[in-house]
């Protein structure tokens, strides 16, 4: 059923809630670069403005979408998690779960809801990667960023950060922000819009590179060859890309020792010696707490209460695997650096179906709207979602900002797109 008919009164504060909620949004990308806290207070803030105006206008239509029912079903799964094990901590993070889902609906359908909302948001993304880009730059040349920080000790270009985060936020702003512009440029018959469209292509790719960040930069060309196969007018300047990047790689040695050392020798060995890497260690350990706890998980930070505590299982024993232990020496940290063993050792095996299950609707809806030629922009939030969500990767934490802020905002923001031209 429509939503009732509002009074003139609350229509107008309506309004002044959405122009609110606008100012919020546009500013909400450059917290994600330098504060956690900021970031998301304002994600909470946009969440409440939205219930706010769904209030006021009387419209709830938003709740029966179905992938929104699942992400209920997954915090009341994360909550019961942590209530089981008892730790105040934990089942306080677990309520404040849905904030996250919140600020996701409001996006898709309040503030990014018209075409010119969304290119706002695009184009405050391509002007914070610029900045971002041209800071690395800066940093590569003379030394020293803006604030006259030097590369971090392992050789990483830190960008306009004081630690190196650059791969990531890069990453984060490349597909939204830059590759739109890219794909529209490529896409005219003019070749010196062609020839443009590849130098701002090549600028960005050669920018990742020389940050030296292993995983962002194998997520980044995973991105652009996911590109070149649903775009083929991509294809040739994505070959002529994967040259220069050839290029550019063999040259480290000589323009850029440390990063050659990070981003060639120290990656091979890694992927040579996965088992005993930090990583291995990491991903084995929690392997090992969600086959002893299956069904409820450890609940919200689990993996960081309990990755101390000895854990030996035979639960996995019909796989050929007779003891999983987990490694309490190097196997411990914050979390376990990959979101899907993060869900598990959380809310186990259940909260795990439920969370792919929302990855999958996500994915599902970017894909059915797809439409590269005509809409780039929506193409290009189903890129860069597909990234976020594949498995097969070391992530940061997802429930914690900024990577919980830029995972939430692509999915509220390809939603809204892929829903508009459904419409149309």
């Amino acid at each position: 059923m429509p939503p009732a008919v509002s009074s003139p009164f609350r229509i107008k504060l309506a309004g002044y809630l959405t122009a609110a909620g606008l100012v919020c949004l546009s500013i909400f990308p450059f917290f994600l670069f330098y504060s956690r806290a900021f970031s998301d207070t304002f994600a909470s803030i946009i969440g409440g403005l939205f219930l706010l105006h769904s209030v006021l206008l009387q419209d709830w239509q938003w709740i029966k979408q179905p992938w929104l029912k699942l992400a209920a079903l997954f915090c009341g799964l994360c909550l019961l998690s942590s209530m089981h094990v008892g730790i105040t901590g934990e089942w306080v993070q677990a309520l404040c779960l849905p904030r996250l889902f919140l600020f996701c609906v409001a996006l898709q359908c309040w503030l990014l809801a018209t075409k010119a909302q969304r290119m706002w948001l695009e184009r405050i993304c391509l002007l914070a990667s610029l900045w971002l880009i041209s800071q690395c730059w800066q940093q590569y040349l003379t030394g020293t960023n803006l604030m006259g920080m030097p590369r971090w000790g392992d050789g990483s270009l830190t960008g306009p950060f004081t630690k190196p985060r650059a791969g990531f936020t890069l990453l984060m702003l490349f597909f939204p922000g830059i590759m739109p512009s890219v794909l529209r440029l490529l896409r005219q018959n003019k070749l010196k819009y062609w020839v443009l469209g590849c130098a701002l292509l090549l600028l960005g790719v050669t920018t990742m590179v020389l940050i030296g960040q292993r995983m962002s930069c194998v997520l980044l060309f995973f991105g652009l060859s996911l590109t070149a196969f649903i775009f083929p007018r991509f294809r040739l300047p994505f070959g002529l890309i994967l040259a220069c990047a050839g290029g550019l790689i063999a040259c480290l040695p000589v323009i850029s020792p440390p990063v050659y050392a990070k981003l060639v020798l120290k990656f091979s060995d890694q992927l040579h010696h996965f088992a005993q890497s930090d990583y291995g260690k990491l991903f084995r350990s929690a392997i090992a707490m969600v086959a002893q706890h299956p069904w409820t998980g450890l609940g919200m930070d689990g993996f960081r209460n309990f990755c101390h505590v000895p854990i030996q299982t035979h639960a996995l024993s019909f796989l050929g695997i007779e003891t999983l232990t987990n490694d309490t020496d190097g196997g411990c940290n914050i979390h376990p650096h990959n979101y899907y063993l993060q869900v598990a050792t959380t809310a186990g095996l259940p909260g795990l179906v439920a969370f792919i299950g929302l990855a999958f609707q996500w994915v599902r809806i970017g894909w059915q709207a797809l439409d590269v030629e005509h809409h780039p922009q929506q193409a290009m939030l189903f890129v860069a979602c597909c990234i976020l969500l594949w498995p097969i990767t070391s992530t940061s934490a997802v429930f914690s900002f900024p990577t919980a802020g830029w995972i939430f905002m692509f999915v509220g923001w390809l939603i809204a797109a892929s829903s508009s031209q459904k419409r149309a």
